[in-house]
């Protein structure tokens, strides 16, 4: 073998140039692949090996997948149950069947009411900053719109009323040509009451509308939302024309008889009825005859509600019956000058009897002061118990709705105003109100009713964005069969609600259902990535400092490749000169030093005539130290302690290890955030 091929230095294809950065970086990347790799799959179950070359990288690798997929799991359950589950728990702990209490075999009218989901817009949070804005606007759209779509997947209602307060600032957007606004909200107009109709549409009628396309609404069903709140129109004097007949154009009528389920619902327009007897803004008048144009109509829809309920009773149920739905109608010639007006002709005679009376009204009755709201009230609960059997007291300051009025709102109704309602509707059994957004149920003695008196429920918030924790909606049973003759069939006593005993007939059952806490699952998240950061950072520390500290415990004395302390064995040779007996001698590693004595130290075929091999390569060597190799200063190995504390490289090193560590905690989180993420966009796309 020729001595060139023994040389200590590697020598390239220019005969004499080092290995370049791309050559190192290639030996680097063969020998970990080719080494240890293969030791890290064949001895990565012997967990006792402390000799491992590659037990620090072995541990890092394992603290990234055994803790990078605990957490994603984690988040992903999280999330889940945050925006999915605990929604679907909440509604479907509702279902009609858990409450109800009909006979075997009854057939109820299933419906729920919805009140004050009441939109955020600029107007609810006019301090409000931009981002924290915009994200309070799109949540709140994004839960109602979220909570309307499971509640239609489990409870299915066959109607849907809403009472009042669809948007925030409605009455501040004036269509052209209106005048009174206030000049915070000028830039607003039509336009952007249309983009919040459309908002509103997207959140409740786009679902309604897709079920109803696929086939899943196979019976008459109704959604109805012309019943307006103070935020839609104003109230009482304060109220733009313009803005009421735009709503009316796009919502419907606010006055309106339905017959649903055997009963008969009146929405009633009472924000517009507040105005009679309030001074009139533009004349200054007060009295019956002031703002007549705002509460004018509503007292017409009055007036001759007892005879249109009549006819409305006769259409329902001439349509139950399969008969004809509208009047007969006389069909002859006139003249185009003869002025006529045809006359209805029934074939049968109209319905005689009734049926039970539900009020919808955005503004609560007058009650008297201190008037206690019930044990599902969540502002304040009540305080204290009259007595042993559960009854709570009648009078509760704490419980109670305040009865007080201001700018362009009013808790209740005032006495003359609620008295003529009960008189004109006529026998009322229920009535169902909003405005104040929570739940207070409380039972009116003083009004004049069949049944001695009218339950009242003021129903919760659709919204989590309106001062209450847990929003809610009220669900209504409806069952008032009848007989063959078109009577309603009477309800024996031993079904009666056990809270309104007094009531002789029972043919509604109501039920407070709740939408879960926002803030509290805002809170856990916060909690849940706190913990998350801090076990990321924690891993990328522990993980930086095991694998400096293994390989440097390793990797003391320069050796790349596994070696063995175990000495060879001596053998007989005979006896050279003193190169020959000091190669022949034993590395304290273990590594037998090749032999350079039989190596010509003479012109070597690649030298130029007068030099050595040795003396060329020391003079353009001479300068470069077999430890600066990069691979030293990436893997950590080489050196001694002392080295390494004087190194200028290894001082810059150790001042950086803060750096490595954020480094590697922000591919912590990146590992985590992105999985997590794609499952959150997801999750949100489902509703």
């Amino acid at each position: 073998m020729s001595a060139y091929r023994h040389a200590p230095l590697s020598i390239g294809h220019d005969h004499g140039e080092p290995p370049g950065i791309l050559r190192k970086c290639y030996d680097a990347v063969r020998h970990i692949f080719g080494h240890y790799v293969p030791y890290l799959l064949v001895n990565s179950h012997r967990s006792d090996d402390n000799t491992s070359p590659l037990k620090g990288a072995q541990c890092q690798l394992r603290s990234i997948w055994n803790l990078s997929p605990a957490l994603i799991l984690v988040w992903m359950l999280a999330l889940w149950w945050g925006e999915y589950g605990i929604f679907r728990n909440s509604i479907t702990g509702c279902d009609w069947h858990y409450w109800e209490k009909w006979p075997d075999g009854a057939a109820p009218h299933r419906m729920i009411l919805v009140a004050d989901p009441q939109l955020v817009d600029p107007h609810t949070y006019p301090g409000r900053p931009w981002p924290l804005s915009t994200i309070t606007r799109h949540h709140t759209d994004y839960y109602m719109r979220k909570s309307f779509t499971i509640i239609q997947d489990f409870l299915d209602p066959k109607t849907v009323f809403f009472l009042g307060d669809l948007f925030d600032g409605g009455r501040e957007w004036l269509p052209p040509g209106t005048s009174g606004s206030d000049p915070r909200w000028r830039n607003y107009g039509e336009d952007y009451w249309i983009k919040e109709y459309k908002r509103f549409g997207n959140i409740f009628f786009n679902e309604w509308l897709r079920r109803a396309r696929a086939g899943l609404h196979r019976d008459h069903r109704k959604m109805l939302a012309g019943l307006p709140g103070n935020h839609d129109l104003g109230l009482g004097s304060g109220i733009k024309i313009p803005v009421r007949r735009r709503f009316n154009a796009f919502f419907g009528e606010g006055n309106s008889i339905d017959v649903i389920g055997n009963h008969t619902f009146v929405s009633l327009d009472t924000v517009s009825l507040s105005a009679k007897r309030q001074q009139d803004s533009a004349t200054g008048r007060q009295g019956v005859g002031s703002n007549h144009e705002i509460w004018g109509p509503v007292e017409d829809f009055l007036e001759n509600l007892k005879s249109e309920k009549s006819r409305v009773l006769d259409r329902a149920v001439r349509m139950q019956n399969d008969k004809i739905e509208n009047d007969l109608m006389f069909h002859e010639v006139v003249g185009i000058r003869d002025p006529h007006v045809s006359k209805s002709v029934h074939t049968a005679s109209r319905f005689e009897g009734s049926m039970p009376s539900v009020l919808l009204t955005h503004v609560p009755l007058y009650r008297a002061k201190d008037t206690a709201c019930g044990p599902l009230r969540e502002r304040s609960p009540p305080s204290t118990k009259a007595s042993k059997d559960g009854e709570y007291l009648e009078k509760d300051p704490g419980n109670a709705i305040r009865v007080e009025y201001g700018f362009q709102y009013q808790n209740v109704l005032t006495p003359d105003i609620s008295k003529e309602i009960i008189d004109k509707v006529g026998d009322v059994q229920s009535v169902f109100s909003g405005d104040d957004h929570d739940y207070c149920e409380v039972l009116h003695r003083g009004y004049t009713s069949p049944s001695g008196g009218i339950r009242e429920i003021t129903v919760k918030a659709f919204s989590w964005a309106m001062g209450v924790r847990r929003p809610g909606f009220l669900l209504l049973s409806l069952w008032n069969p009848l007989d063959e003759t078109d009577k309603a069939i009477n309800q024996s006593s031993e079904d009666q609600d056990s809270n309104f005993a007094h009531q002789q007939h029972q043919t509604i059952q109501t039920h407070l259902c709740l939408l879960p806490n926002q803030l509290s699952i805002f809170i856990r998240y916060i909690i849940l990535l706190v913990i998350t950061l801090f076990a990321l950072l924690v891993r990328a520390a522990r993980a930086r400092n095991n694998i400096n500290n293994d390989f440097n415990k390793t990797y003391t004395n320069g050796h790349v490749l596994p070696f063995t302390t175990k000495s060879r064995p001596a053998t007989s040779a005979p006896a050279h000169d003193s190169s020959t007996a000091w190669a022949n001698q034993s590395h304290p590693n273990g590594l037998a030093i090749r032999s350079t004595a039989g190596r010509n130290r003479g012109t070597s075929p690649y030298s130029f005539p007068g030099t050595t091999t040795n003396d060329r390569a020391m003079k353009r060597y001479s300068g470069v130290s077999l430890h600066d190799d990069p691979l030293d200063e990436r893997w950590g190995r080489g050196r001694s302690h002392d080295e390494d504390d004087d190194h200028p490289k290894r001082k810059s090193a150790a001042g950086s290890s803060l750096g490595r560590v954020w480094r590697e905690f922000r591919r912590s989180v990146l590992l985590v955030g992105f999985p997590v993420g794609i499952w959150c966009i997801y999750l949100a796309g489902k509703f």
